[in-house]
């Protein structure tokens, strides 16, 4: 046990759009339940910090409070950020001793060092290696848009977006006994990591007409019976509609923040029927919640991460201290960037 009653640390701010600070903190001695988390690294969320980073996320909005740790809204100044994984390297009176040293996930804001409660943290398992550890949140919601999307053996199944979480939720779908695995996708990069992770083929949007593109590699009049809408882009929610066939289902997983959404719901959605959903990784289809707790999908995406190879996801480390690069980076080199990650000393 620690006999220091405080340490130094730094934690990520955003405090304006396109603006983050570094501030200093002090973190006190755990207290007789709690432990105190050293922090090795921490993987930026490209899709809900990049709407924060931008200034385009709802500043009134709660924060997520199916996540320990955070409450208030999104208004400037914010901390913020959801996958640390870091080491224990002090405990408290009635902490046993065997948390000294254990590596945990936490979803925690960036910062160096941070206090916690046993109960919430994650013990990263053997043989999950810990630059792997900081996708379990990611990774966590491909899982869920799986559980909640149900694919079925025999499905054509369409991805649009294939960011980091549209490039997990492909590699779990190849592992499925789908008839055909489409993904679209603008940039070079992502669509040939999407190919290797099983997807059929992955497209360029602006390349031809998506339902186009399906009927060449599903046959004539080909449409898919289960569409996901991973892009953050309000626009790409038509293509979605219209490559997706009758009563065929539509699961939004982006987050669009204040940016509108005009969809085109005056053709072909009404006359076939076609389900648009929302899906996202805080709950779960209430018709599986009573079997798939949260504690289960954990351990679903531990087994995962040991079976699925995401090293090729991992693109940037940027040190904590340069985390203002790592925003712009994502914002201007994204055929680049695909999930960058914070180091710490």
């Amino acid at each position: 046990m620690t006999t220091r009653s405080t340490v130094d640390a730094r934690t990520l701010y955003f405090t304006a759009p396109r603006t983050v600070e570094i501030r200093s903190r002090s973190v006190p001695r755990p207290g007789p339940e709690s432990v105190r988390v050293r922090t090795l690294v921490s993987a930026i969320s490209a899709g809900t910090e990049g709407l924060i980073y931008r200034g385009e996320a709802p500043p009134s909005l709660p924060a997520d409070e199916a996540l320990e740790g955070f409450d208030g809204d999104l208004s400037f100044p914010l901390s913020y950020g959801y996958a640390a994984v870091g080491e224990v390297v002090a405990v408290g009176e009635d902490v046993p001793e065997r948390w000294l040293g254990r590596r945990v996930f936490a979803y925690n804001q960036h910062e160096s060092a941070f206090l916690a409660n046993p109960e919430d943290l994650l013990v990263v398992p053997e043989g999950v290696a810990t630059r792997e550890a900081a996708l379990f949140a990611t990774l966590e919601t491909a899982v869920t848009l799986v559980l909640d999307g149900a694919p079925l053996l025999g499905e054509r199944v369409v991805v649009v977006g294939q960011g980091v979480v549209g490039l997990s939720t492909a590699a779990l779908l190849a592992e499925t006994p789908l008839e055909t695995l489409l993904t679209v996708e603008p940039r070079e990069k992502r669509r040939r990591i999407s190919e290797a992770f099983g997807a059929d083929r992955s497209i360029d949007p602006g390349r031809g007409d998506i339902r186009e593109r399906l009927e060449a590699i599903a046959g004539d009049d080909a449409r898919a019976d289960l569409t996901y809408e991973l892009s953050g882009s309000p626009d790409a929610l038509d293509d979605a509609v219209a490559v997706t066939g009758f009563d065929g289902r539509v699961l939004v997983g982006s987050w669009y923040g204040t940016k509108p959404v005009t969809a085109d719901l005056g053709g072909r959605f009404h006359r076939d029927r076609i389900e648009i959903k929302s899906t996202q990784v805080s709950t779960i289809d209430p018709r599986l919640s009573g079997r798939w707790s949260r504690e289960r999908r954990h351990r679903t995406t531990w087994e995962w991460l040991r079976r699925l190879d995401l090293e090729s996801l991992c693109t940037h480390d940027v040190a904590f201290e340069d985390a203002g690069g790592a925003y712009e980076l994502l914002e201007e080199r994204p055929d680049e960037a695909i999930q960058v990650l914070l180091t710490y000393d």
